[in-house]
């Protein structure tokens, strides 16, 4: 069963990942510059093969520590991040995106992404 966020909780938890997610996102970006050189110049890919399955298992890693806080992740580029919530009784994902601030967002379970509203 998904963990059950407030909303106050849940901008406390993004508090608290806010180093992880940093090195999350700076570690994507290598992992892109990497793949990108290995496929399109294999002789400048510094660590090659073995370093980008390192930048795997790291991000992987990165990715378990937030699920298992309860967190959803829905999106890697850009990060996008549910926590499971409860407004007016109804179940609802309060909602972060890569860029935002803090979380101001929520949108209804069945309704995704598209049927974002502010809190």
């Amino acid at each position: 069963m998904d963990r059950i966020f407030t909303v106050d909780e849940a901008r406390a938890v993004l508090t608290e990942l806010s180093k992880p997610i940093e090195a999350f996102v700076a570690q994507r970006a290598e992992f892109a510059e990497l793949r990108w050189l290995l496929d399109h110049d294999p002789a400048l890919a510094e660590g090659g093969v073995a370093e980008l399955k390192a930048l795997e298992a790291r991000l992987d890693t990165g990715l378990a520590a937030v699920r298992d806080r309860g967190i959803q992740v829905k999106g890697l580029a850009p990060l996008l991040l549910d926590f499971p919530a409860t407004l007016d009784t109804q179940s609802v994902l309060l909602c972060w995106l890569e860029g935002d601030s803090t979380i101001e967002w929520y949108h209804r379970v069945e309704l995704g992404f598209m049927g974002r509203r502010r809190l």
